[in-house]
């Protein structure tokens, strides 16, 4: 979601390769795509880029000029900041909310699962930052940061945990931005249940 997410903002071309998780000989299917067999992977002529972040990362440098971050240098600093706590934290959350747009569920967090929305709760209130246009970005400016917590957007329209003023109306800006709702338009069409992540009991 990360990446197309943050092509589809910043209106770049590319066509997409939709592979089951549930089918038989998952390794071999996603190794025609990615050496590392990981998904998402961005093949762009002979260079595979495997990663969220590393997508967008080169993504920015290769063909966005820098764009994909905010100007400031600080802001730039503390928005690569965020953007990698969310790829190397909150596992408890990752763990127990797993995303699934298609449904409304309530769960018991863990304790640990608590820790990780307060401190998302706590990014967001923090750092979100509204500006002339209506944009609530985190730095004021929709960046490769904003993609990092887009699912984690999705999971709490999920799950319903409570959140703070401004950390909800950062999740309801994100959740109502063109490109994750292009992605929610696109991601209803398919049929696949994964087992795993179909958490919690019906709201």
């Amino acid at each position: 979601m990360r990446p197309w997410v943050f092509l589809t903002a910043f209106d770049m071309q590319f066509s997409e390769v939709i592979v089951s998780l549930q089918a038989s000989d998952l390794y071999g299917r996603l190794k025609q795509y990615s050496d590392a067999a990981k998904v998402p992977v961005l093949n762009d002529g002979e260079l595979q880029v495997w990663d969220s972040l590393a997508i967008c990362e080169y993504i920015n440098d290769e063909y966005l000029a820098g764009a994909g971050w905010p100007t400031g240098k600080q802001d730039r600093a503390i928005a690569r900041s965020l953007a990698a706590e969310m790829h190397s934290s909150f596992t408890a959350l990752r763990n127990e909310m797993p995303m699934n747009i298609r449904a409304s569920r309530v769960i018991e967090p863990s304790q640990a699962c608590l820790r990780d929305i307060a401190r998302i709760d706590e990014i967001w209130s923090t750092y979100a930052k509204a500006d002339a246009k209506g944009s609530s970005a985190l730095l004021g400016q929709f960046s490769i940061a904003d993609c990092m917590y887009a699912p984690v957007v999705m999971r709490f329209a999920t799950y319903h945990p409570e959140l703070s003023k401004p950390a909800q109306q950062y999740a309801d800006w994100l959740r109502t931005h063109s490109a994750v709702q292009s992605w929610v338009d696109g991601a209803l069409k398919e049929v696949e249940i994964v087992d795993i992540d179909e958490a919690g009991i019906d709201r």
